[in-house]
């Protein structure tokens, strides 16, 4: 059991992590953002999910991250 109390305590400190990864994904996306506000298209969408892979991936993981970290909170 003291192991198990260590892990949730221990995630308990990280219940800000999926703003921080939030705010990381968006101010990497910026210059594409701006781009695609600015002219979208099909081809700058996909080159901006190409160039930006792992950004994107935090994007769409968003509530899932929210979910997972709110409920080891309560």
């Amino acid at each position: 059991m003291r192991g198990l109390d260590r892990v949730e305590g221990g995630r308990r400190g990280w219940s800000m992590l999926p703003l921080v990864l939030l705010v990381l994904a968006l101010i990497d996306l910026r210059v594409e953002l701006i781009l695609l506000w600015d002219h979208f298209t099909l081809t700058s969408l996909t080159a901006a999910v190409r160039s930006h892979l792992l950004a994107v991936a935090v994007l769409v993981s968003q509530p899932s991250l929210w979910h997972h970290y709110r409920r080891s909170r309560g």
